[in-house]
């Protein structure tokens, strides 16, 4: 019998499930948003809104905690500062799943569970600072690069090169005819 059990099992063992828990939680609060089946989805909102509450109410022991559950510092300085802060005013629901049809192989329902007030820009980035800092950077043109767009811009350098590459392209035609005749 299934009395007081909250929880759905999964298929899984209790080690696994908690791996899965917490590698779920994990990518919803990196991108925000993420694709799920439907069970799945209904056993991750009440583990990741806990967190949420958790970094609510801050303090050390309450990043101790969240901590000990996510293992990812740049992801609980995002919860902490950020989403902790866009949830202050509400008290619960933070999450919100969307029904998102059937998965192709196995008809498995499927849906896609995201924070309610969600920055649409977290999808598919990675969090925190250095991964701002590579994308703000411009990227720098080698020498090689500059040589290469000088060789395409002049015409008798092309020509020379064309000329060498045929020359070098019949001498291994040459080698590989002799050793041809020599088998």
């Amino acid at each position: 019998m299934r009395h007081r059990i909250s929880k759905y099992k999964l298929n899984r063992t209790s080690s696994h499930r908690k791996a899965m828990l917490e590698n779920m939680a994990h990518a919803l609060f990196k991108h925000e948003q993420i694709n799920t089946t439907l069970i799945k989805a209904k056993n991750l909102r009440p583990y990741a809104e806990k967190i949420i509450t958790l970094a609510k109410k801050g303090g050390l022991e309450s990043k101790r905690k969240t901590l000990s559950i996510l293992k990812d510092k740049k992801v609980i300085d995002k919860i902490f500062t950020k989403i902790a802060k866009r949830y202050e005013s509400r008290n619960g629901g933070y999450i919100r799943i969307i029904k998102n049809g059937f998965r192709y192989g196995d008809l498995a329902p499927q849906a896609i569970i995201e924070l309610v007030d969600r920055d649409l820009k977290a999808k598919g980035l990675d969090s925190g600072p250095i991964q701002q800092k590579k994308t703000e950077q411009e990227p720098v043109a080698d020498e090689k690069s500059v040589n290469k767009i000088e060789q395409k811009n002049d015409p008798k350098l092309n020509q020379k090169l064309s000329e060498n590459s045929l020359k070098e392209n019949q001498e291994i035609a040459r080698k590989i005819e002799k050793k041809r005749g020599d088998k």
